[in-house]
């Protein structure tokens, strides 16, 4: 079973739900897809055992054989390839951080000139603690394809674990990269206009995937706006977590809420157990 959380925006409380529920149930795995900054490694204190480079494919010009065309850059839907020609000379120009590695103008130069190369763009860790196998991705700086490194590190996924995915907050590529494929997906919000407002993006998103989801309230208090939404919209309140400064001193030690307070993680087991039998 794979359950993402999600939420419409940053600091909802996403990696709190995330290592809680993955340290309360058994045969668990949890894959950090936050891969701009991740930070479930901060409350599981991984020793790292293995690093894989994530590489993508980009092409390199054989300027023996190129004839300056410009076919390539014509049919490159990314505007990463340029032809610059001068009469009888010129340059193709590539920016390498627009490639999407989709090999169209390898495949379509007339000349064949376009030749597969790889560059470096991200890292997959890999480890284990407390009986919970941990996966994260991790973008390298300047670079913008984190769909790329969510992708690979999705493939860790094990058939026969409880992934539990931390997803990259809001509904563009890399959000909807993380959740999709899911068999249930947790969304996290915080009860305010902003938070409400992000939530029905968010919400929208997994409707659109065909995802399952209920809805946990983090810094609980004056619930009514999100509670009114999700009456509307039939789902699932399953957890209320109050606004609480015991909780917020235990997150910013980097202590998780269920190692600080046993009681959540019966709490975080039944949340599973419901997610499961409504599946």
């Amino acid at each position: 079973m794979v359950i993402s959380v999600a939420s419409g925006k940053g600091g909802t409380g996403k990696t709190t739900i995330a290592v809680s529920l993955a340290l309360s149930i058994e045969n668990s795995q949890i894959i950090d897809c936050d891969v701009e900054e991740p930070n479930a490694r901060l409350f599981l204190n991984p020793e790292i055992k293995e690093k894989i480079e994530v590489k993508t494919l980009i092409p390199q010009v054989n300027k023996n054989k190129c004839s300056l065309c410009g076919y390539c850059s014509q049919i490159c839907a990314y505007n990463a390839l340029s032809v610059i020609k001068f009469d009888d000379h010129g340059d193709v120009l590539l920016f390498p951080q627009l490639c999407h590695g989709c090999e169209g103008c390898i495949l379509l130069c007339p000349e064949k000139a376009m030749q597969e190369d790889y560059r470096t763009i991200g890292e997959i860790i890999v480890d284990s603690r407390e009986n919970v196998e941990f996966i994260e991705g991790k973008l390298n700086i300047s670079e913008v394809l984190a769909p790329k490194i969510i992708e690979e590190a999705k493939k860790f996924i094990k058939p026969d674990k409880i992934t539990i995915i931390d997803a990259p907050p809001g509904t563009s590529c890399p959000a909807v990269a993380a959740v999709k494929g899911s068999d249930f997906c947790i969304l996290v919000t915080e009860p305010t206009p902003f938070g409400l407002h992000d939530l029905e993006l968010a919400y929208e998103a997994t409707r659109a995937l065909k995802i399952k989801s209920g809805v946990i309230i983090n810094k609980s208090g004056d619930d009514q706006l999100i509670e009114e939404f999700c009456r509307k919209n039939k789902i699932h309140v399953l957890l209320k977590i109050p606004f609480n400064r015991e909780i917020a001193e235990t997150y910013s030690k980097g202590i998780p809420l269920v190692k600080a307070m046993p009681q959540y993680k019966e709490i975080f087991q039944k949340i599973y157990k419901d997610i499961k039998e409504n599946l």
